[in-house]
Order: C-alpha cells, then sequence, then structure tokens
C-alpha cells in the first residue's frame, strides 16, 4: 500500500510541479491575494477528481474519444491566446501592486471561473493527470492508495504555491517584478496555445 501511495505522491508532484498555465494563474492570483485560497481549492479539487476518474477508468474513454481531447485542445488554445494577450499587455504597462488595487476588483464568480477555465481547458490536464497517472495507476496492485498519493502532491502544491506567492507578494508586487511575472506568464501561455495549434 505505502509503494502505491508513494509512486502516485512522486509521479503526482512531477507533473505538477512543471510550471504551466494553472500554476501560473494561481501565481498571479497568490500575488494579487484575490481568492488564492479558493482558486488553490478549485485546482485541487479538479485534480483529485481527474486522478480519480483516470485511475478508476476514463483514462481507456479519453483514448477511444479523441474528439473529446479536440475539444479541450481548440478550446484551451483559444482561452490560453486570450489570457496571454492581456498578461503581455500589463507587462508592456506595467504598474506595482499596489497601484493593481485601484483596478476594477474582480468578483470571486468570475476568478474561480477563470480557474476552471484554466483547468479544465488545457488538454494537458487530461492527457498527463487522466490519461497517464490514470493508466499506471490502473496498473498498481493498491489503485486506491496510488490515487491518494497523486491527489496528496497536487494539494501540498498547489495550497503551498498560492501560500507562498501571498506570502511573498510584498516583495513580488514591485512593478519591475511584477513585469517580468507578467512576460513569463504570456510567454508560458502563447507558447503551449501556439503547441496546441500547430499539434
Amino acid at each position: 500500500m505505502l509503494h502505491s501511495y508513494f509512486s502516485g505522491l512522486m509521479l503526482g508532484a512531477g507533473l505538477i510541479i512543471a510550471i504551466g498555465a494553472q500554476n501560473a494563474f494561481l501565481l498571479t492570483q497568490g500575488v494579487r491575494r484575490e481568492y488564492h485560497i479558493q482558486v488553490a481549492a478549485i485546482c485541487a479539487l479538479c485534480d483529485a477528481i481527474l486522478i480519480c476518474i483516470g485511475v478508476f477508468g476514463l483514462a481507456a474513454l479519453l483514448v477511444e474519444s479523441p474528439q473529446l481531447i479536440a475539444v479541450a485542445r481548440w478550446g484551451g488554445a483559444a482561452f490560453l491566446t486570450w489570457y496571454g494577450i492581456q498578461a503581455l499587455v500589463r507587462a508592456l504597462r506595467p504598474v506595482g501592486l499596489q497601484n493593481r488595487k485601484t483596478e476594477k476588483a474582480r468578483s470571486m464568480a468570475k476568478v474561480l471561473l477563470m480557474a476552471l477555465a484554466v483547468t479544465l481547458l488545457n488538454p494537458h490536464v487530461y492527457l498527463d493527470t487522466v490519461l497517464l497517472v490514470g493508466s499506471l495507476g490502473a496498473q498498481q496492485t493498491e489503485p486506491g492508495a496510488y490515487a491518494l498519493g497523486a491527489v496528496s502532491a497536487s494539494i501540498t502544491w498547489f495550497f503551498g504555491l498560492a501560500l507562498g506567492a501571498a506570502w511573498l507578494s510584498p516583495w513580488l508586487a514591485r512593478p519591475t517584478v511584477w513585469r517580468f511575472i507578467d512576460f513569463g506568464i504570456a510567454a508560458m501561455m502563447l507558447t503551449i496555445a501556439a503547441g496546441l495549434i500547430l499539434k
């Protein structure tokens, strides 16, 4: 049982720590201290659900239904392009976080919908979390323990990233650092979107 748990924990950590659209969005929310705990909870919950349904059966369904992956691919490319362009515009006109606080505040519903979009419109979530984690988990002697390990990695990472970004917010929120963050986010989002389009 422990072997399956740690196998899931290690694989989950290895996949989730790579900076991607979801992590970039959560980092931004953490720096802004804008519903960052709720966003971390959404990310962790979505990951937990996708890991479990992957380990317990959906991985096989996705392999047989490329149309589902195609829908996620094109929807994800459109959303990531839009989000990347917004980050690029912010990077070209950088302001510190204190000045950003004078901007119109976004509602929690809007932020959480964006978190869901960043999470569920990214086909890599289905390829990595459902197919890879799911297919390997289905082969374990204790698939439940394996899924629990992968879910533990997600929860630890997402809440750690949100709280760490909020804690470092005074340093990260300076205009120069914020410009760097926005350029990085724009480059990442547009690169991922281009990769989806050119596949």
